[in-house]
């Protein structure tokens, strides 16, 4: 049958298709409700079209408060597990030391790790060096978790890189400063790049072990989970929907910078 013929040669297609439908659905499902106007405390019911969530946001107590916070934590944490991530996965793949196979499988850890547990563990630490729960403690904590993303997302593009240009560069009379900055880095920063829009997602997205860290710090994961105890305001979709486009366009925008680079290198 035509229908079967057709569905057998874009059978993978097809499955992409509806596995990329599953994953945007809820999204879609929250942009929806973000023009939804209830009735009662809870937002999960149609009930009529509205604009005066997205008129005013921050109309619910502490809701851009919280907002603002996590977006701090996320930025602090991007830029220390970019660091940091981006100095040890090139001392793991340029290097050769003591322990090296060691230290390659404890910055896998944490990935493989259940995230409850490494909260617990790291509020032991924190509470036995006595040290006061808040945005310092969950800062730490972040990049703790977010190391290890870093560390693979550059690994992997470092370990594609072509040592031939780096030699090219120093056969030039380049420096290892002027080598690294004009050559290492710009072929690197993609890998970077995604590291860290992988740590800020990470981050930002986290609740258990903020949750654990925090003491009487209240992030926006942690302010949507108690507001749902209560009830859900229409502003927490309008925040949702914001960072979800926003992200889309990221993407969009970096793909673009990708292809546009491509079609001038063909020329």
């Amino acid at each position: 049958m035509p229908v079967l013929r057709l569905l057998r040669r874009n059978l993978v297609v097809i499955a992409g298709l509806l596995t990329l439908a599953y994953m945007i659905l809820p999204n879609v499902v929250v942009m929806v409700f973000s023009f939804n106007k209830p009735n009662g405390r809870f937002n999960y019911a149609w009930q009529r079209f509205s604009l005066d969530a997205w008129k005013d946001p921050c109309g619910v107590a502490d809701l851009c408060g919280s907002l603002s916070l996590s977006l701090r934590i996320a930025f602090w944490a991007t830029l220390g597990a970019t660091v940091l991530g981006t100095m040890i996965a090139f001392a793991l793949v340029r290097y050769r030391f003591r322990a090296r196979g060691a230290i390659n499988a404890l910055i896998f850890l944490p990935m493989a790790m259940p995230e409850v547990v490494m909260a617990a563990s790291l509020l032991t630490l924190f509470l036995n060096m006595g040290a006061e729960l808040g945005f310092w403690t969950v800062l730490i904590a972040h990049i703790m978790f977010c190391l290890s993303f870093v560390v693979t997302a550059v690994k992997a593009r470092v370990m594609s890189m072509d040592p031939r240009l780096e030699e090219a560069a120093r056969d030039l009379y380049a420096g290892p400063l002027q080598t690294f900055l004009r050559v290492t880095l710009p072929i690197a920063a993609p890998g970077i790049a995604a590291g860290a829009l992988l740590a800020f997602a990470l981050s930002f997205d986290d609740f258990i072990i903020t949750n654990f860290n925090a003491g009487s710090t209240v992030t926006f994961p942690m302010f949507v989970w108690g507001s749902a105890q209560r009830g859900t305001p229409v502003q927490i979709n309008v925040i949702g929907t914001a960072m979800f486009v926003i992200a889309v366009a990221v993407v969009l925008l970096g793909q673009l910078i990708a292809n546009r680079r491509k079609s001038r290198a063909g020329k």
